[in-house]
């Protein structure tokens, strides 16, 4: 575009060297602000409530600044200030039919109004007013800028009277309870993982869809959901097969319309009296809507499971360049000794009853399984919901991020032994760093928008899932088949990927932000495998560039890490873990927060992405004021 036709349309918004000038100033007050507060959570597998309730309480900054304000309070009347944030309804509930109830809504508006006060210091009015709600905005903003108590207390007095007796005192502590944990959390980055393992990984996209500036970082549990959502029956079969091992129907069924009467019906009869004692489901959360016997439930996932491994087997021969041949076992079965080969070695299987396979032809689908995934695949090629989900995930995501100096990624960067990065072919040639990511990225989006709802569509997304060189998965092989079968734990391992080990090194970290075009003072945030925080593993890495964020929010994974998960938090001043303890929601309980960095400078946000479009709008103005003063226009 022309300088002159640039100029030319920027003049409509600023139609006169004054326009110009005014927004110039006001850019350039913004930039001397401090940078707002970001927030990093990562591996929230489904966990809807422990996930929101962190959310609300902003990791327990809001608990923190709660006993600042209100320091001479009691702690049980923090504690109930701090539950009115998080659990507004509740708290009004229990409130409601004791004595005094308008006196106490009189007292807590107030102090909530000190509270969101607080959260909304480092913004401008402009920005605080879009996060207010519509319909109390200008009461809201009146009583957060009630700075002329001598003139105006008899007219704030009224306001909060007012509420009361006009009935609205409920909603406007809702409301306000939900503008505090807006301005708390300034933008919100979930570095994979949304699905899987938890009830509700269909709870928190819908509250992800409605909360402002948030991004993702894929995980291999979302790619998996992305190629479920297309079709691919290879990825069906492991989302189904996963939630089926915890119990999770209500989010199938109810959540996403996932229509699993006919999976019932053919698990029934196919394995009729058989136990199916391997595939029993672990039972962390009940479901309320959709109860399963649990007889049948393991009919379903031993039924998901066969169907799972023939569709495996027929995607790595299509894909040799995958290099996933080596965990096809359904051709290495012995149907007459019972037995499996894996590596080398002969073992017992402890089930060795398999009405639908042909040991002729192991990985063909019988005509009833073939007949039953078609159904299935409509279910899902068919969910809006599910759909609507996953497009936000794309248009809101990506493989990695790069944002104010730090680099997002869910799972690792591929690397050998020697430290070097790893040299991948996936179709396109040999690949590796930054080029990798970008060249997977860019195909993610293509596969998922350039389908037909074939069973093999995606066939890519179902190798980020899990192969060996897919920088989401970072593990030679996934072992689903000998954790079912096989006794013996050493058929189980699992080996990580070389970065894995690397990454306590600095000068690796260094390389791998280098790589994708940060400066010094960056690191590195990663997800994906869980911190073993109860055997004395730290999540900072490579001398303070690299934070593991993964502390196991899943149920699944307590007794392993001892914790209930992470959350980074970088604010102007540091950057803070906090490490969040098991039942946290449900206690009410806060957790520890550990300064792990300070910044050597407050960080404003001319320091940061959005700063640089501010400078950068600046630059044009000035241009256009350069262009009003000549005779150009």
């Amino acid at each position: 575009m022309s300088d002159t036709r640039f100029m030319s349309l920027l003049s409509k918004d600023f139609p006169d060297i004054e326009s110009a000038a005014m927004e110039i100033v006001n850019l350039s007050a913004i930039l001397s602000l401090p940078k707002g507060t970001e927030y990093f959570f990562s591996d929230l597998h489904g966990e809807h409530e422990a996930f929101i309730y962190m959310l609300k309480s902003a990791s327990g900054v809001i608990k923190e600044k709660i006993d600042w304000l209100f320091g001479k309070c009691s702690e049980a009347e923090k504690e109930e200030l701090a539950r009115v944030v998080y659990y507004p309804e509740n708290i009004i509930k229990e409130k409601r039919n004791e004595a005094g109830f308008d006196d106490w809504c009189r007292t807590v508006i107030l102090r909530l109004i000190a509270v969101c006060k607080d959260c909304s210091n480092k913004y401008t009015r402009s920005k605080v007013r879009k996060k207010l709600p519509k319909r109390f905005a200008y009461i809201m903003d009146e009583l957060l800028h009630a700075d002329d108590e001598a003139n105006k207390a008899h007219y704030y007095t009224q306001i909060i009277n007012s509420l009361i007796d006009t009935g609205m005192a409920e909603s406007f502590i809702k409301e306000l309870a939900g503008t505090i944990s807006r301005l708390a959390v300034d933008r919100l980055h979930i570095v994979g993982d949304v699905f899987d393992r938890g009830p509700h990984p269909d709870y928190i996209m819908d509250y992800l869809i409605s909360y402002d500036n948030v991004d993702f970082q894929w995980g291999n549990h979302d790619i998996n959901w992305m190629g479920a959502a297309i079709g691919n029956w290879a990825c069906i079969a492991n989302v189904l097969r996963i939630s089926f091992a915890y119990n999770n129907f209500d989010m199938l069924e109810i959540g996403y319309g996932i229509n699993l009467r006919p999976l019932s019906i053919f698990a029934n009869q196919t394995y009729g009296d058989d136990e199916c004692a391997c595939f029993t489901p672990k039972v962390f959360d009940k479901n309320k809507f959709d109860p399963i016997d649990m007889k049948l439930a393991a009919k379903m996932h031993k039924a998901i499971s066969v169907i799972q491994f023939k569709a495996e087997a027929q995607l790595s021969l299509l894909h040799p360049e995958y290099n996933t041949a080596s965990r096809i076992f359904l051709d290495k079965i012995d149907f007459n000794k019972g037995t499996v080969r894996i590596g080398d070695l002969d073992y017992p299987m402890k089930d060795t009853y398999f009405p639908t396979i042909d040991p002729k032809n192991p990985f063909e689908f019988s005509e009833d399984e073939y007949d039953l995934m078609e159904r299935i695949a409509a279910s899902f090629i068919s969910s809006s919901r599910l759909h609507s989900h996953i497009e936000f995930l794309l248009s809101h995501g990506s493989l990695y991020k790069v944002f104010n100096g730090n680099l997002l990624y869910h799972g690792c960067i591929p690397m050998e032994e020697n430290g070097e990065f790893c040299k991948v072919d996936v179709g396109n040639g040999l690949l590796s760093g930054k080029k990798y990511f970008d060249y997977l990225d860019a195909e993610v989006r293509r596969v998922y928008y350039n389908n037909d709802g074939n069973k093999f569509d995606g066939h890519l997304l179902w190798y980020l899932w899990s192969g060996g060189k897919s920088p989401l998965f970072g593990k030679d092989t996934i072992t689903t088949f000998a954790r079912f079968f096989v006794d013996d734990k050493a058929t189980h391992k699992e080996n990580t990927d070389p970065y894995y080990k690397l990454i306590a090194d600095k000068s690796i970290c260094q390389k791998i932000l280098v790589e994708f075009g940060l400066k010094e003072g960056g690191h590195i945030i990663n997800g994906h495998v869980p911190v073993k925080t109860k055997l004395g593993e730290s999540p900072v890495k490579g001398g303070g560039l690299l934070f593991v964020i993964d502390g196991g929010m899943a149920k699944s994974y307590h007794s392993t890490t001892g914790i209930a998960g992470y959350t980074l938090i970088y604010n102007s001043r540091y950057y803070a873990l906090a490490q969040h303890t098991q039942g946290e929601s449900i206690n009410n309980s806060t957790p520890s927060i550990q300064i792990v960095e300070y910044t050597n400078n407050r960080v404003t946000v001319a320091d940061t992405d959005v700063g640089e479009g501010l400078k950068n709008q600046i630059d044009e103005l000035n241009e256009l004021i350069a262009y009003y003063k000549s005779s150009r226009y």
